[in-house]
């Protein structure tokens, strides 16, 4: 869906601010009603560009202050492998982000845990699950940044 107005992209930038603002919040801020907003709330759902409503959380707080960015290089790209890596992904909770890159890097993941014991732990657990060529970890040392879409 790319025929998005001035309207639709505020709403966006809204809830992707602050997704617990109420509909008349939102339709206020547009120069809206309620209906018409829900209707193009409803739609921009209905289409798949707003996927889901979550509440951002601080790891730190929740005791997993460590941030690492896991690049996973394999040998075997077949659907058989391609199919047992993504179950694992999906199944793995530590793994909060995944992507399957381009260039000398075929995936890259985004893990969150407690110490570096839990991360050890982490990366037993990927090099048994399925075959890869190299894993190489980088530690985040400070969080600079983590916003919203540039809508």
């Amino acid at each position: 869906m790319t025929d998005l107005d001035a309207i639709d992209r505020a709403i966006l930038r809204l809830i992707a601010n602050d997704s617990s603002l109420s509909l008349n919040d939102i339709a206020d801020k547009v120069g809206l009603t309620a209906t018409p907003c829900w209707k193009r709330i409803k739609r921009m759902e209905e289409a798949g560009i707003i996927l889901g409503r979550v509440a951002v959380l601080d790891a730190d707080k929740l005791g997993l202050p460590v941030s690492v960015f896991v690049s996973v290089e394999t040998s075997d790209h077949s659907v058989e492998w391609l199919q047992a890596f993504a179950k694992t992904v999906a199944d793995t909770p530590e793994i909060v982000g995944a992507w399957r890159m381009s260039g000398d890097v075929d995936y890259l993941l985004h893990v969150i845990v407690a110490d570096i014991s839990a991360y050890d732990a982490f990366y037993k657990k990927l090099i048994n699950a399925v075959k890869l060529r190299n894993v190489s970890s980088r530690f985040a040392m400070e969080r600079m940044k983590n916003g919203a879409l540039p809508i």
